[in-house]
């Protein structure tokens, strides 16, 4: 089993152990709730039960995010478990208007409320124990698999442990004779339960309209691609998340004279140490430059070689017998293009290089596009 499969199956462990958990704690909180005259701790209870949907969210979530790319999804599934985290996120907002309502409405009649019994403590701190140990338990899970669906459950479950205490501090505060206690405390947790789902629910939402890494964490993968011997630049650096992984765009700039094999493999050197040194990097796509066309217009400005061989066509029939076009390069860079035409010949008498490159500066027209004509000669075989 590869790492990534066992930290996938411990994100679903530790979803389903909190799942059971949440069920056996809403039972309880509603038994004792009524059974101890507590309605901030069956209202609890319920909160637990509530607590069954956004587990079974994550679950789902957490099995299709770890699919592999299809022809559908050619990038993957991880964006699933970013709909996953706004939905969580959402859901944190609305326990929070629900507990601020609530305790409002209890803030406005504390004279009508009942005094609860001592059980209700009891329950109430087994929960704020129990949640908190899932809350840790999950966030470190999180932290280990990178994933913000995963922490956002995780604070889902402390939640219920921060309204817990407030059940705790209002039954203790009811029977003390401060009834009053119990709807202050959980406003304040409601503010703070909210902040935490907005925040995951922003992020995500970041994340969907496919915003970019901040420079921060895009500075050491730049130095990173530039650390590779031969890369003069790299420019056109595009990112953005999928799920709990980085996915790059780039443009790659080499010496202009570099064969095309060799800048190809500059640029899978680049990708390779960024997955080397950077554990989160997804999909890295990279394009081979020999200038830097964020800065230039090039599109039309230079012809193509069926263009430049067809103007040069007449004069390669018109070579002295014996001279024969073996190769002709193009380097285009700047705004110009570089000729390197090689001749083979099989008389010792042929043109001089200098004869030759003046003769096809002639035939194309002395363009400015044209910077540089060399010519070499070889024996034949």
């Amino acid at each position: 089993m590869t790492e990534t499969e066992q930290q996938h199956r411990a994100a679903i462990r530790i979803t389903l152990i909190g799942s059971l958990i949440d069920t056996l704690l809403g039972i309880s909180k509603i038994a004792f709730g009524m059974l101890s005259h507590s309605a901030a701790l069956v209202a609890d209870g319920i909160h637990s039960l509530s607590d069954l949907a956004t587990d079974a969210l994550v679950l789902v979530m957490l099995r299709i995010s770890a699919q592999d790319p299809d022809k559908d999804h050619p990038w993957g599934h991880g964006r699933f478990e970013t709909v996953g985290t706004v939905f969580l996120g959402s859901a944190l907002i609305a326990v929070a208007g629900a507990m601020a309502y609530e305790s409002l409405q209890n803030l406005l009649q504390v004279s009508s409320l009942k005094i609860p019994e001592w059980p209700a403590l009891v329950v109430a701190a087994v929960s704020i124990v129990a949640k908190e140990g899932i809350y840790r338990y999950s966030l470190q899970i999180a932290n280990q698999v990178n994933s913000d669906l995963l922490r956002a459950n995780a604070w889902h479950s402390r939640t219920d442990a921060l309204s817990s205490i407030v059940v705790f501090v209002g039954v203790a505060g009811a029977m003390s004779g401060l009834p009053w206690l119990d709807s202050v405390a959980a406003i304040a947790v409601a503010l703070f339960v909210a902040r935490i789902g907005w925040r995951f629910a922003w992020q995500s939402l970041l994340e969907l309209v496919d915003t970019a890494l901040p420079d921060e964490q895009l500075k050491p993968l730049q130095a990173c691609v530039m650390s590779i011997d031969g890369i003069r630049n790299v420019h056109s650096f595009k990112s953005r998340r999928v799920g709990n992984q980085s996915v790059l765009e780039m443009h790659i700039q080499v010496a202009p004279y570099l064969s095309a094999s060799e800048g190809h493999f500059l640029g899978d050197r680049a990708v390779c140490k960024l997955h080397e040194q950077f554990e989160d990097i997804g999909h890295v796509i990279y394009h081979i430059d020999t200038y830097d066309d964020e800065l230039e217009q090039v599109c039309h400005s230079r012809p193509l070689r069926p263009q430049i061989e067809a103007q040069l066509a007449p004069l390669l029939v018109e070579l002295p017998l014996g001279l024969q076009l073996k190769r002709l390069d193009l380097h285009y860079h700047h705004q110009q293009i570089d000729l390197e035409l090689c001749f083979l010949w099989t008389e010792y008498q042929h043109p001089s290089p200098e004869q030759l490159a003046c003769q096809v500066r002639e035939q194309l027209g002395n363009p400015a596009w044209l910077h540089r004509v060399q010519i070499s000669f070889g024996a034949d075989g």
